[in-house]
């Protein structure tokens, strides 16, 4: 797994300006007024600090942004970068500034003089989140990350604070590591055995292989893998860290770990993307291990779906029906809609096993929901407001962007078939809607569920406010926000 930068927390030492090596950041308020880091810094660099509060560029400065002066006089730092940011900073600023302290930095040391700063713990989370790069299969041997430093009026609390914020930061960073890694690398067995390491950190983990699934019924997840060498699995995910007898929230993910499209084969251009089908299951699992480091007082069950959809002699053909682990038939009209497939069969064993109090799927389930919010937002389906409205704020909170669609009858009507209970596909009109609409089949009727379609956000060509282009981990601080503000 990609390491996390090391933070360490000291007191402020304002003589550590003068001498600190590599990179020094102050903190200066749009306003411009400067706290003793900033007036010392100034005077070391005979009026540089206040010229650049008199400038053009800092009176258009926004929060979050670094304006670095390189080589500056009576420091021996390379660069002394200035961080625009409120006092009162809202964890949103604070996340950001950190982030863009994170691509300034580079290699090289870094010492932050936080002072009094509010928030301070954030802007090391914005900075550990950024800070990441997905370089395990290069030959060349990346520069190590540069140490941080941030020195605080208050460092010990600050450190406190930022402790369970690194633990999310790291789930995150295990997420972007499974959704970046090729689909030779993580097959379907490696990807159960990255799970089963984190029973070493107070998770329970079982991994169901193909001949219990088939006791079990699961028979619409087995047909998407039947094409592949590599074996289907489910894997079991337990943390129990609430209440013996409280119900667990059920976090469910998909993951396809390459889809091909299987018979119904998707066009070459584009498909070495499809590594990131899993994005699903990755989430899952980075939410699981940052509730695992952070010990929180909830239980929480996470279950993954881990097949690989390939054309083969025993692939499953468009036209065939197969029966779910519910009871109800499926005719399966195209093989490229097998996320669904999937979750079906381990939704309805999360339910029937773990009677849970909530149940949340994930999944890059399909090109719609791009079509429909871009890479901006992820889609949310849910039949209970509640647990919806809870979601979205812990998304809000987190700066991960969701918005929530419909579900609807005559959504519903579009999955009929003439030869089997229901259709794996509704047609090309709304088709993330109607893909929720057959997973809701699937939801009994007394738990509270979200569907969240994370096709747009899960991996992205552009970087991101906290990510590199790449995986981006999304979804992972919204749902542990969302466990520790209902759950625990």
């Amino acid at each position: 797994m990609s390491s996390l930068t090391e933070i360490r927390f000291q007191p402020v030492d304002l003589d550590t300006i003068a001498t600190a090596e590599g990179r020094v950041a102050i903190i200066l308020p749009p306003e411009g007024k400067m706290d003793p880091a900033a007036r010392r810094a100034n005077r070391l660099t005979k009026g540089a600090v206040a010229r650049l509060v008199e400038s053009e560029r800092f009176e258009k400065a926004k929060p979050g942004q670094v304006i670095s002066l390189a080589w500056p006089a009576g420091m021996a730092a390379e660069a002394l970068d200035v961080l625009v940011l409120p006092r009162r900073a809202d964890a949103t600023q604070a996340r950001k500034a950190g982030a863009a302290l994170a691509k300034t930095v580079g290699t090289a040391p870094l010492t932050l003089m936080a002072g009094s700063q509010v928030r301070a713990e954030e802007v090391a989370m914005g900075l550990t989140l950024r800070a990441y790069s997905f370089d395990a299969h290069k030959s060349a041997e990346a520069d190590p990350a540069g140490a941080v430093t941030i020195a605080h009026t208050k460092h010990e609390e600050v450190e406190t604070a930022y402790a369970p914020l690194r633990a999310v930061a790291e789930g995150v960073h295990m997420t972007r590591d499974l959704v970046n890694e090729p689909a030779n690398v993580l097959t379907t067995s490696e990807f159960a055995d990255r799970l089963k390491e984190m029973e070493a950190i107070g998770l329970e983990v079982e991994i169901l292989d193909e001949d219990k699934l088939a006791e079990l019924g699961m028979r619409t997840l087995l047909s998407v893998g039947q094409g592949s060498d590599s074996p289907s699995k489910v894997v079991v995910m337990q943390w129990k860290g609430g209440d013996k007898d409280a119900a667990p929230l059920a976090l469910v993910g998909k993951g396809v770990v390459f889809d091909t499209g299987g018979i119904s084969l998707k066009p070459a251009g584009g498909m070495e993307d499809m590594t990131m089908d899993m994005g699903g299951a990755g989430v899952v699992a980075g939410t699981m291990r940052a509730l695992a480091l952070r010990k929180a007082k909830a239980n929480v069950v996470g279950l993954v779906g881990l097949v690989e959809n390939m054309p083969s002699g025993n692939a499953t053909r468009p036209g065939d029906v197969v029966k779910s682990m519910k009871g109800d038939t499926v005719e399966i009209i195209n093989t490229d809609a097998e996320g669904r497939l999937v979750l079906c069969d381990v939704m309805w064993y999360a339910q029937d096993r773990f009677k849970p109090a909530g149940m949340i799927d994930l999944a890059t389930l399909t090109g719609a929901i791009i079509i429909g919010l871009g890479h901006e937002n992820a889609g949310v389906f849910s039949n209970d407001d509640a647990l919806c409205n809870a979601f979205l704020k812990a998304a809000g909170n987190e700066n991960e962007g969701a918005w929530r669609m419909p579900l609807g009858q005559a959504y519903d009507d579009q999955l009929k078939s003439r030869i089997a209970d229901m259709k794996n596909v509704g047609g090309r009109p709304a088709g993330s809607i109607t893909a929720a609409q057959f997973l809701q089949r699937f939801v009994k009727d007394d738990t509270p569920w979200i569907h969240l379609d994370i096709a747009g956000v899960a991996s992205v060509k552009a970087d991101t406010d906290y990510a590199p282009k790449g995986a981006t981990g999304w979804g992972v601080m919204a749902l542990s926000r969302l466990v520790q503000d209902h759950f625990e």
